[in-house]
């Protein structure tokens, strides 16, 4: 009996310790209010420190306590420019919105627009997955280049507007092979005149060009392949791509590209 008591003591006991602690975690820490500019160098050394979370921490703490200053104003876009560096790319991009609702008029939201732009380019998967981010970076990008065309921001976004587009080329390209080897071959023209219409600066083109050769062929439509292999050969006379098509038309008269063709209609002569 003495030793049962004694556990239950032991238990009474240590639940109030608990019940002690959960009061005590109740309790908010004491606001203290400092500075905006202390607050904003503070962070600064957290960023310096490369202490990321702290970094963003004292940034937002900027605005939180002196939200009309010029230091929140700076701190907004800092917090962002954090959650970017740390590959919080989702964080980066609402902070960075919030800006731009905020300060339309600033001398740093081009910079803001910029930044939310790369935020998305930085997330691109492989051309095996969903392209939704892709497409996202490419209208941000080409907003970019749009708004401030004369700035480093503008002309960097157009060096990667190219490389978006190569790349969403890329998935169609990986589509249109996908659906030749299992010899439907229509739906494979589909997807490549998708990328010989819509994204002919790309790298993709003349292989694209070159698979429209094959599905012809493999239809019987002749004429089509000629005309296909001639547009390949008048603009990519060097390529490789241009050079199996050659071979697989060899004996044949290239179709001249005047006519209802489709791919004519492209690239006249």
């Amino acid at each position: 009996m003495l030793r049962d008591l004694t556990d239950f003591g032991r238990y009474v006991c240590f639940a109030g310790i608990l019940v002690l602690a959960a009061c005590g975690g109740d309790e908010e820490i004491a606001y203290v209010e400092r500075p905006p500019e202390e607050l904003y160098n503070t962070a600064l050394d957290s960023l310096a420190a490369e202490e990321l979370e702290l970094a963003v921490q004292n940034f937002e703490e900027v605005d939180r306590q002196h939200p009309y200053s010029i230091w929140a104003t700076k701190a907004q876009l800092m917090a962002a420019y954090v959650y970017y560096l740390d590959d919080e790319y989702d964080d980066a991009i609402v902070a960075l919105e919030r800006f731009i609702d905020l300060h339309p008029g600033n001398p740093d939201t081009a910079y803001a627009y910029y930044l939310r732009a790369v935020s998305y380019y930085e997330q691109i998967v492989d051309v095996g997955r969903d392209q939704r981010i892709t497409r996202l970076a490419l209208d941000t990008l080409q907003e970019v280049a749009r708004r401030f065309p004369d700035t480093t921001y503008g002309r960097d976004a157009e060096l990667k507007v190219d490389l978006t587009l190569d790349h969403l080329a890329g998935k169609e390209m990986e589509i249109g092979r996908f659906y030749q080897n299992r010899s439907e071959c229509l739906a494979a023209i589909n997807r490549y005149s998708v990328v010989i219409r819509q994204y002919q600066t790309t790298t993709h083109v003349p292989e694209a060009l070159h698979r429209v050769v094959e599905c012809y062929l493999s239809l019987g439509i002749t004429d089509e392949a000629q005309t296909a292999g001639a547009v390949l050969g008048h603009n990519y006379p060097g390529s490789e791509w241009y050079a199996d098509s050659f071979a697989l038309l060899e004996g044949r008269t290239l179709a001249s590209t005047e006519g209802d063709s489709w791919l004519s209609s492209l690239w006249p002569f």
